[in-house]
């Protein structure tokens, strides 16, 4: 097995700014939220922003999560699209710099814009995103490298790119591939929006069902159409045969194929919540390749989650997260001692 973890996403330079809760209203950004905008949006939102510093990284959700499973050791690929301004030079530097292979040639990038993503964090510690696609929206099936594909232990589908015909018809190609070459497969619904506004999108996107489903609340209750968390259950274990549900400061709830666990949250003082869902699915993903119960693989997503929302930014340092590592192996041999 070539790869541990094979994903599929939008391609996204973060620019993130922390401001107060009137400035946002004042930009008239949507709290909590990812919002599709196009260009004249976004440079009106960098204008309004300019007097203040943002914190940029290559980003993008599924590409957070492959980030920190390549900071784990695990071998990663990644599939996405990204111009040849710039900031998509930046990005492929950035994926090379974390040892992530991916399908990016620098000397075949098209013109255009690379994809962005204004992250907007408030004193409540929530983050609202504003996302410009540019490049990514035309990312297609070209983008899928087969034999790295076909030659991986998991296929990992980020929800967002469900807003694109053509990516969409990619994950959809991708999860085909992998089925048939008996490649696991696993998808995160990523957003709310995504849920209430491209449902029929996310259904062909999962097919018959995945290995692995990810998702908040919000998403959960938007997706399975109930607040009853017996529903919400009983929805979602239907279309995956394991799920982790995050719950926020509540911890999460995961079903291991035959039992459900409530997993309690690292209690901490939150300063920034972007990227730590991506992180707690990375988290999941890295055991999952170690062959560890998902009860332990949740509890060690929820240690790094936690972590990294006492920090600003979408990712720890490589150093940071082998060392949340080291700390938890230590705790399973105690508790198997």
């Amino acid at each position: 097995m070539q790869y541990d973890v094979y994903a599929i996403g939008n391609a996204l330079v973060d620019s993130e700014y922390t401001i107060t809760a009137q400035q946002l209203i004042d930009l008239d950004v949507e709290r909590a939220r990812m919002t599709l905008i196009d260009l004249p949006r976004r440079q009106a939102l960098l204008s309004a922003l300019q007097e203040q510093s943002g914190l940029r990284t290559c980003g993008g959700s599924a590409a957070n999560t492959v980030i920190a499973l390549a900071q784990l050791g695990a071998k990663t690929f990644y599939s996405c699209k990204v111009a040849s301004d710039p900031l998509g030079q930046f990005y492929c530097q950035d994926l090379l710099s974390n040892g992530v292979d991916h399908n990016l040639a620098l000397d075949h990038l098209a013109e255009g814009h690379t994809g962005t993503c204004i992250i907007l964090v408030t004193p409540d510690a929530e983050r609202s995103m504003n996302t410009f696609l540019g490049a990514t929206t035309d990312l297609d099936a070209t983008s899928l490298n087969h034999e790295a594909l076909i030659n991986s232990q998991l296929f990992y589908i980020e929800g967002y790119l469900v807003a694109s015909d053509s990516a969409r018809a990619a994950a959809i190609e991708g999860y085909r591939i992998a089925r048939e070459n008996a490649v696991q497969t696993a998808l995160t619904l990523s957003d709310v929006n995504m849920v209430n506004f491209f449902r029929d999108g996310l259904h062909a996107m999962l097919g018959d069902g995945v290995d692995l489903l990810f998702c908040n609340l919000d998403e959960a209750q938007a997706w399975c159409q109930s607040e009853d968390m017996a529903q919400i259950h009983r929805t979602l274990a239907a279309q995956s045969r394991q799920y982790c549900l995050t719950l926020g400061d509540q911890g999460c709830s995961v079903w291991d194929g035959q039992q459900l666990h409530r997993l309690e949250a690292v209690h901490v003082n939150a300063m920034d919540t972007n990227g730590a869902g991506d992180l707690y699915a990375a988290c999941v993903l890295h055991g999952h390749s170690q062959g560890w119960e998902l009860t332990q693989s949740a509890r060690f997503a929820n240690n790094a989650a936690g972590l990294l929302v006492t920090q600003h930014g979408n990712r720890l340092s490589a150093d940071t997260l082998r060392h949340v590592r080291s700390n938890f192996d230590q705790e399973r041999l105690a508790i198997a001692l």
